[in-house]
Order: C-alpha cells, then structure tokens, then sequence
C-alpha cells in the first residue's frame, strides 16, 4: 500500500511512473482472493479504519473508491467481554467535548472518570515508555485502551511504544467522536485500496508491472543508475527517481551494500486471521448488524468482522500464540466466535463452520517497541534520487494502513516530486 499510496500521489503530474509489484497481484497484507478451500473470495486480512485517516480518505478520493466503504456512519464500536459476561455499544459524542463519558449507556461499562487520566499519560509518553506504564488499573484499560493498542500496534501492552499508542489517541480520540467513526471494505479489500487505484494508475498512463521483482541496484556519483529484476537491468536516467517500498528485510538486502549504516526494525510480530464460513449467511440484530464488526475482550478473539457468509476473525500480536497447534486454536477461537456472536444473532451457528481457513502472517509489522521504534529510518536516503516507503518507516504512527499510505507520501515528499493538487 505504501507503494500504491506514492504512485498515486505522482501519477497525473506529467511523470511516467512504473509500479514494479513482485507478486501477482498490488496490495501486500491489503488485498483479496479466491480462497479454493472456502469456496469464496477473502481478505488476507481485516481491517478497521477511522474517519480522522485523512491519507487514506485522500487516497481513496484520487481513486474514486469512497462508494466502496462499508460502516456504521456514527462512532459506534459493539463489544463483548467474554470473561466477565458483558455486552456493551461505545458510542462517542461527535464534538471534541467527551460528552460520553458522563452517559452510562454510552461508554464503556464500570469505567471510572480518574481512568481518563491513562489517556493524557498515553498523548504525554516518552520514547522510551510502554503503553502498560500509562494505563491505570480499570475498566477503560481493560475493556477499551488494550484492546485498541494492541490493535493499532500489533505489539502487547506490556512492550508496546506508548508514544506510537499516544500518537493513534492525538490523531483519533482526543478529536472527538467525528474522527472516529469506523470503516470497512463493503466487497474485500482489493476492490477497495487495489483495483480502483491499479484503474486510475492506468487511466493516467502509469504502467503497473506484476511479477517483477526488484533483485538489486547499481549507484555512481549518490544517484541509483540502474534496477536489477529477474528479467534483466533496467538502466536509469537522470530524470528517474526511486521509491522502494518493501518490507524492511528486503529493503535491507536491496540497499545494506548501497547504503552503508542503514538500520530498520530487527524485530517483527505476527498477525493471525480465521475466516470461517457458514451454509447460510448469519443474519446479525442490532449494533453488530449496523457496524458489520465486533469487539472481543477476554478471550483469544480480538475483532469479529461479518462479510456475508463469512465471519472472519483477528487476532493481532499472535507471536504469543505461536507455540500452539494451529487447528486447536481455530477451535478455541470458534467457541469464542459463537459465544460472542449468537446472541446478536437471529439464529444461532452452528457446532463447527462448513469450512474454515486460518491465515497466519508471520512478519506482519514490525513489532512497536520504544526499542524498535528508533530504529525505523525516515524517507530520505544518501542517494539523491531514492526513498524509502513502508509502514516501517519513521511515519510517527504504527504500522497501519495509515501509516503505510502516509509513508508513500513522505517519500515523494523527500524526493522533491510534484503532487497533483
């Protein structure tokens, strides 16, 4: 997406630009396909974004992809607690007054107005302190601040970058309820981030080259001077510019040699993703059928999303998880999926899903440590006409579609490209 994101942002300004993608298809961890043993179209995994993304808006309006969204139109966000036996819907005030919070129906359940203190802690954190320093003991930690930090982090509380968590809450929370208003993909994630942007990238004359792996470069004089793919050397001008925008163990492989004293992440955490599907299509009730996804506290389960006849879970900083076998994990996970969604069901699932496919990334994101975080470079480079992109980069956000778009502009930035307007 990184990649996407920067070759969007040029295209239409009177430069070609080619997209070399070494897979088969764009998207990276953003993308769809045909799953042969579900019988149906996936996600490689789920995503959950909010209103206040403005890069990612922006991306989707040069795209002409904002019809492609699915959501409940308000900051709502259904959740359950399955250990202490809890339903609830946090639904936040639009303006930037917490309104909210002095509504029990409206926030989260035996939380304590001195809690909020945990979210400043977060906004105010040092590089070098953890998400678990700054939360007070509670019920807004446990049921809400966790939750969303794992999440946005991909990393546990107890390691996690609370400068990166407090950089989510400046740019989300602390706005009020009109920058958090949740979005999904309505058909699957390449027929929103992808297709429209591979469209418009054609549309404005852009080639965009699948299967065409980047497998070094050559330099003289501080400029790059030629690109080596399977296919042979494609030679650069002085006018060519480069953005790469891999993963950050590839970008080293390419660059170590090119760049001497580049540091990036070192350390990475993994995401796991259950896709189950059903006979017949759950048909949801209630906050879970307006918003199409569900909080999940105090269990292996962290989001349920619903695509049809499909219920797919995630569960976000999986390296803990690791060790266990993964067909009895999806069937821990399934017992949680049906306690948690039957009864905003009208019909309850059934003992085990038709089929099921986990999908398990191992080097998701980097894992948002203080440690970690130092390491992640910014976009410029020694060499005048190449930049770096990927969520890994220094973007002051973690590892999110966000951040990934973000740092594809970044990098256009750092290399002087003009934009269109």
């Amino acid at each position: 997406m990184a990649g996407l994101a920067a070759a969007v942002e040029v295209a239409g300004s009177g430069r070609h630009v080619i997209v070399h993608e070494a897979g088969r298809a764009c998207g990276g961890r953003a993308r769809s396909y045909d799953d042969k043993q579900l019988g149906c179209r996936i996600d490689n995994g789920n995503h959950l974004f909010l209103s206040a993304n403005k890069t990612l808006f922006r991306y989707l309006g040069l795209t002409g992809a904002l019809d492609t969204l699915a959501g409940p139109k308000a900051p709502l966000f259904p959740f359950v607690d399955l250990e202490e036996d809890a339903r609830w819907t946090l639904d936040l005030s639009r303006g930037r007054m917490p309104w909210w919070v002095f509504q029990p129906h409206r926030r989260v359940p035996d939380m304590r107005l001195p809690d909020l203190r945990s979210l400043y802690a977060l906004m105010q954190a040092g590089p070098d302190t953890t998400v678990s320093d700054c939360l007070l003991p509670g019920a807004l930690a446990r049921r809400l601040l966790e939750p969303l930090a794992v999440s946005a982090l991909n990393t546990d509380c107890a390691t996690g970058s609370a400068a990166l968590m407090g950089a989510v809450i400046k740019q989300s929370l602390s706005l009020g309820g009109s920058a958090c208003i949740p979005f999904h993909a309505r058909d699957g994630l390449s027929e929103t981030f992808v297709d429209p942007a591979v469209a418009h990238l054609r549309a404005m004359r852009a080639e965009v080259r699948t299967q065409s792996r980047m497998t070094g470069i050559e330099t003289a004089q501080g400029r790059v001077t030629a690109l080596h793919t399977a296919e042979g050397t494609i030679p650069l001008d002085a006018e060519d510019h480069v953005i790469v925008a891999t993963p950050a163990p590839v970008a080293r492989g390419l660059l170590e040699n090119h760049l001497h004293g580049l540091v990036t992440p070192t350390a990475f955490e993994s995401i796991l993703n259950l896709h189950f599907r059903l006979d017949t299509p759950p048909q949801p009730i209630g906050s879970f059928a307006r918003c199409g996804f569900m909080g999940v506290v105090g269990g292996i389960a962290e989001w349920v999303f619903l695509r049809g006849s499909v219920l797919s879970v995630t569960v976000s900083a999986a390296n803990r998880h690791a060790a266990r076998d993964p067909e009895d994990l999806a069937r821990a996970i399934w017992r949680e999926v049906r306690r948690a969604c039957d009864p905003t069901l009208s019909i309850p699932l059934p003992a085990a899903p038709a089929e099921q496919r986990i999908v398990w990334e191992k080097r998701a994101t980097f894992a948002a440590t203080p440690e970690q975080n130092r390491l992640r470079p910014g976009p410029a480079t020694p060499l005048a006409n190449l930049a770096l992109a990927g969520d890994w980069t220094n973007t002051g956000l973690p590892a999110t579609l966000e951040g990934a778009m973000r740092s594809g502009i970044l990098a256009v930035h750092a290399l002087g490209l003009r934009a269109p307007g």
